[in-house]
């Protein structure tokens, strides 16, 4: 079993775009009825995309969330946010009913700047307990590049982590589009992003005050992995404990990395128990790598390409961290009955 824990609905029905720009042109305008979407395009939508990747690269489940780019945190206000994640939400369990093989869950957040955290917790609790959500996506920075909320260590947050804590459920932490034009979204935003949450982490007690809360950091862990002894020296200058007792009990990298080295850097420094598998498929990068003739996002493939990984080391990594991080995944059973890799 192969589960990708970083997918994005990128390639949602035109539709959700429409609604959004109308949304956004009539913010005061709180009745209007979902964009009018069918199953059949919802279907074409990932048939063609999303579902014939996992046939051709040889994976199994994707946990899928709303397109992170287009939360847009910073466009409109609470109550716009509120209406968009909820849009967003049900498209992807609509998705998920469609291929439950194939997808599983996890939510975009109601966040919006200045607007304290707590207030994304009805929206949590119904995609967990009403869609059967298995997570969540978390923006740092609301704003969209001017980083004008408290860091993820501060008490602002804290009920929302309460929440998760009670619900068992980890998050993802990921920004949106960026409106800072010093920072391209894809290419400085997301990693500034990472970078930025490893480093609040480390600074702070918040894993003493939630010793079971869970975070996923993505791409890699931005620039983590390639200064690691930077960040053991600095947690040594600061008096912190040793990073392994500090922050890896909690916090987790994936696999977005887009070339063979930085994922062999990231297998070197980064304990295996705290890797897990993610290709973020039709997502930031699509071309085709012109050194290696393959897809850059296609991750699989250089995993499968270090030698000195185990099988039990691939098992953890394409399947068991998954399972431990996303606890609600449990035990589930993924058949192939009616899934992307029956139409083979």
């Amino acid at each position: 079993m192969i589960i990708d824990c970083h997918g994005h609905y990128t390639t949602a029905p035109r539709e959700l775009e429409t609604w959004r720009k109308d949304q956004l042109a009539h913010p005061d305008d709180s009745s209007r009825p979902a964009p009018n979407i069918s199953d059949d395009q919802i279907r074409e939508s990932l048939e063609k995309a999303q579902l014939k990747l996992q046939r051709e690269r040889g994976t199994d489940v994707t946990i899928f969330s709303p397109r992170a780019s287009a939360m847009g945190h910073h466009q409109g206000n609470a109550a716009t946010s509120l209406q968009w994640s909820g849009v967003c939400n049900d498209l992807i369990y609509r998705a998920c009913n469609l291929y439950p093989n194939n997808f599983v869950g996890v939510c975009q957040l109601p966040q919006s700047p200045g607007v304290a955290p707590a207030n994304c917790i009805v929206e949590l609790e119904r995609c967990i307990k009403e869609l059967g959500f298995v997570g969540c996506n978390l923006n740092p920075d609301p704003s969209g590049g001017h980083w004008t909320d408290p860091p993820l260590t501060d008490r602002w947050w804290y009920p929302i982590y309460e929440k998760m804590v009670e619900l068992d459920v980890p998050a993802m932490v990921h920004v949106s589009a960026s409106c800072n034009p010093n920072f391209h979204a894809t290419g400085a935003h997301y990693i500034n992003a990472d970078t930025t949450a490893f480093m609040q982490f480390l600074t702070s007690d918040l894993f003493k005050d939630f010793p079971t809360l869970k975070f996923i950091i993505p791409h890699g862990g931005g620039a983590v992995p390639y200064h690691w002894g930077r960040y053991r020296g600095l947690a040594q200058d600061l008096k912190r404990p040793p990073l392994g007792e500090l922050l890896l009990k909690n916090v987790f990298f994936d696999t977005c990395v887009y070339h063979l080295p930085g994922i062999e850097l990231l297998l070197k420094v980064v304990p295996i128990e705290n890797i897990l598998f993610a290709s973020e498929m039709v997502g930031a990068v699509k071309g085709i790598d012109p050194e290696t003739g393959y897809n850059f996002d296609d991750t699989k493939r250089y995993i499968d390409a270090v030698p000195r990984l185990s099988d039990q080391d691939k098992r953890k990594i394409f399947e068991g961290n998954s399972r431990r991080v996303y606890s609600r995944l449990g035990d589930r059973v993924f058949g192939q009955t009616g899934s992307a890799r029956s139409a083979d």
